[in-house]
């Protein structure tokens, strides 16, 4: 009887959570044409002042969306963030709501690294490329003209978000292994680190279903920064690397 009642909660979790992926996209593309002439001003006015609007217009639609969708989002240590500096936010990837989350969210207007393939997405990659640094990663000048976009951002006063794991985590592990591109930015252009973990977003959009999406509480915590003057990229990379490591293991 327990099997049978177990198998049967699974089963009616299974097609509920696919209801609520279509009520969720149901929701998304009306809110995102009503929030659309708001991001419209991102391609009227310059940077940096371009990234804070958008970062605003972003947060007050993600917010009404993500509660609309029993999916609400807490930052966490958000005081790590010191005003009138800027920062390499490097952060987990573990889901697809990685993404509408990360720039909207943070402490400070920023970029995002992010793949040229959503920007062909209509209406929505025109957002999506107006908060972003858009990179194809199998064209080695691509590659070195984000990293130029990059530095310039940072010039700018923005925070500049990647993702150094690269492509969402698939695996068990807190975290997959890092790319250099973050560490060697912040090595080049003397900025910290402030390491990011979402919590949670997995179990909302996992990778591993299609159509699924499954309502919970998500969270955004931030670790103390970590200065990259002194040190080498490697030294860099493994450093943060550990830090975000024991820090999902000791909060998962």
């Amino acid at each position: 009887m327990k099997y049978i009642f177990a198998h049967n909660m699974k089963v009616f979790k299974e097609i509920f959570c696919r209801i609520w992926c279509l009520w969720a996209l149901v929701l998304f593309v009306p809110t995102m044409f009503i929030a659309l002439p708001f991001y419209l001003c991102c391609y009227i006015i310059k940077e940096p002042a371009a990234a804070h609007w958008h970062r605003k217009v972003s947060k007050v639609w993600m917010t009404f969306f993500l509660n609309l969708i029993a999916c609400p989002l807490k930052v966490v240590s958000a005081e790590y963030f010191k005003k009138g500096e800027n920062y390499i936010v490097a952060c987990n990837h573990n889901s697809l709501m990685d993404i509408p989350i990360t720039t909207p969210f943070m402490p400070q207007a920023n970029k995002t690294i992010a793949k040229t393939t959503f920007a062909f997405i209509p209406v929505f990659g025109w957002i999506y490329a107006a908060g972003s640094i858009l990179v194809n990663r199998k064209n080695e000048q691509s590659r070195r003209d984000s990293f130029r976009k990059m530095k310039w951002v940072l010039r700018t006063g923005l925070d500049m978000v990647i993702y150094p794991e690269g492509t969402r985590n698939r695996t068990n592990d807190p975290l997959k292994s890092f790319y250099d591109g973050a560490f060697k930015l912040a090595v080049d252009t003397g900025k910290p680190i402030m390491p990011a973990l979402l919590f949670n977003t997995r179990k909302v959009l996992p990778a591993e279903k299609i159509f699924y999406l499954e309502p919970h509480k998500m969270e955004m915590h931030f670790l103390p920064p970590v200065e990259s003057t002194g040190i080498t990229a490697k030294q860099l990379k493994e450093k943060v690397f550990r830090q975000m490591w024991d820090y999902y293991e000791a909060n998962k």
